[in-house]
């Protein structure tokens, strides 16, 4: 059962415009995914209007809103992910432990807060300040990081345990990102033992590659065994409600999405 009322369940899958009719043709999706920055509130491209009349819920998830940066929060970006989390009537909306602006800059890409005492002070105080303009609960999803800043104070799991206890956020938990951890910065693999698993609200799946030892979060491979292997670890342990499958490039024939929805959902299911 999902911790947040009306939160999804099941197996999900990201609403692209480039998939958008094959999103509409996939059976069994339980609920989309939509990146914020890509809408408009007042108008709803055509497949996701028709996906809702269906009954299929979607969730909004940002990519813009540098919480983790020590420049004021943009309030304009934390009110679009409001407005579109009003129209969708969704239950939460998300967004990711990083920044992606600093000195007047934007970096265009997700980069790693420092885990320290400092920048997690920074980072809570971003996520309330979200919190209180949003109307709805909010995700905070982990990334794909592929450098580590000098001086860790905390490892990536009691960083979001104790994200999360401060704020009361709820984690999207990015297993493929998990993976990078621990390919990129040798991250040890028992991080689910710090992780506040009862804060999942829900878990991203994703494909990558491995080149010269780092492994590349590229949403545009197939589902990795490494990846999955994870995911059902996760499940034995506290099985999440739903999972959500992320691709954004080199997209395959309907077919192969749908096998990849239903390896998610047996491993979800045992």
């Amino acid at each position: 059962m999902t911790p947040v009322p009306g939160g999804p369940e099941g197996v999900g899958i990201g609403w692209r415009r480039e998939i958008d009719l094959t999103v509409e043709r996939l059976a069994g999706v339980d609920f989309v995914e939509v990146v914020a920055e890509d809408l408009h509130a007042d108008a709803l491209p055509t497949s996701l209007e028709v996906l809702r009349a269906r009954g299929v819920p979607a969730l909004p998830h940002a990519v813009s809103l540098s919480l983790g940066g020590a420049e004021p929060l943009r309030h304009d970006r934390v009110e679009h992910l409001a407005a579109v989390a009003d129209v969708l009537d969704a239950p939460l909306a998300s967004d990711h432990v990083a920044f992606v602006r600093a000195g007047g800059l934007e970096s265009g890409h997700l980069l790693p807060v420092p885990r320290t005492r400092e920048a997690l002070g920074v980072l809570v105080d971003n996520v309330r300040a979200a919190q209180a303009m949003l109307g709805v609960p909010l995700a905070l999803e982990n990334i794909a990081p592929l450098l580590a800043w000098p001086d860790a104070e905390m490892s990536e799991g009691a960083f979001l345990a104790e994200l999360c206890e401060r704020t009361g956020a709820w984690l999207l938990l990015d297993v493929a990102n998990l993976h990078a951890s621990s390919v990129n910065l040798g991250q040890d693999a028992g991080v689910l033992d710090e992780l506040p698993l009862e804060r999942v609200v829900y878990v991203h799946a994703a494909g990558g590659v491995e080149r010269d030892g780092v492994y590349h979060d590229t949403h545009a491979h197939p589902l990795t065994e490494p990846v999955l292997d994870l995911f059902a670890r996760l499940c034995a342990r506290h099985r999440p409600p739903a999972v959500l499958l992320e691709r954004d490039d080199r997209y395959p024939p309907d077919d192969e999405l749908a096998a990849e929805l239903a390896t998610l959902r047996a491993v979800h299911a045992r």
